[in-house]
């Protein structure tokens, strides 16, 4: 029997890996994609680093029977990475002992050496070095399924290219102005996502109160950037108008917002 491979739910063509390594694997390598195809470059290095911890862990668990628990954090990624190539042949095939392995080092020092937003010389890498990581990345996950599917390599690539499909934008830029094309969300939302989508340099409120249409705008200040501002999720400067981001808006609309969105497990 012939199954069109992109017909297959990822959730299930890695339904054998465990939950608890395949739900964050299966996360991390969205986001990561998702962050690629916004352009969001700077971004993408993040991603790569949780999407690789995760995939060494499971290759730990495969191959030894423990793992370095995700509450801990991996003291030498490298070394780690090592190690498994050390094992002796009868701890697993040599996808998981040595390719893969030597992959995620690669992978993790882009992440580490280059920092993907790192700044220098007169080219800009950022997207270069984005582009690089995702396409490792997806050879990665194409490798973990022939081998734990039983899929030839090609049909894991479309079954990975299924999800790599450009897809309705959450934030929209047309005409100068910013709009959010997801529906059923309250205006602090629609701001976080505004202000992560230019989180460098911050937006005016008054763009702001015309991009999410609000009806009011004095009472737009106080219950939507005033609430964010007192909850320190963004940083309302008062002198210009203009807001930013924080590190924890960055986070919430990472973990909550985005997979909402995203349909990903959390």
């Amino acid at each position: 029997m012939s199954t069109n491979p992109t017909n297959i739910p990822l959730e299930v063509a890695f339904s054998s890996i465990p939950k608890q390594f395949r739900t964050k694997l299966l996360k991390h390598y969205r986001l990561l994609k998702s962050a690629h195809l916004e352009g969001r470059f700077d971004t993408c290095g993040l991603k790569t680093g949780k999407l690789c911890e995760t995939l060494l862990r499971f290759l730990q668990q495969e191959l030894t029977a423990t793992f370095i628990p995700f509450r801990n954090k991996i003291p030498n990624f490298q070394a780690e990475c090592t190690k498994l190539e050390q094992l002796p042949r009868s701890s697993g095939v040599e996808s998981f002992r040595i390719v893969i392995p030597r992959a995620l080092n690669f992978l993790y020092t882009m992440r580490n050496k280059r920092d993907i937003g790192h700044i220098a010389g007169d080219l800009d890498a950022n997207e270069i070095d984005a582009a690089t990581c995702v396409r490792l990345a997806d050879w990665c996950l194409c490798e973990l399924l022939r081998v734990t599917y039983a899929l030839p390599l090609e049909e894991a690539q479309t079954l990975l290219n299924s999800i790599a499909e450009r897809k309705l934008p959450v934030v929209w830029e047309v005409m100068g102005r910013k709009r959010i094309l997801a529906g059923g969300l309250d205006y602090k939302s629609q701001v976080l996502l505004l202000l992560y989508s230019a989180s460098d340099v911050g937006v005016a409120i008054e763009d702001l109160f015309e991009w999410t249409e609000h009806s009011h705008k004095s009472n737009f200040k106080v219950t939507v950037i005033g609430a964010l501002h007192k909850k320190r999720l963004i940083e309302h400067d008062k002198d210009t108008d203009f807001v930013i981001i924080s590190p924890a808006g960055m986070k919430t609309v990472e973990e909550n917002l985005l997979p909402k969105l995203m349909g990903i497990d959390s």
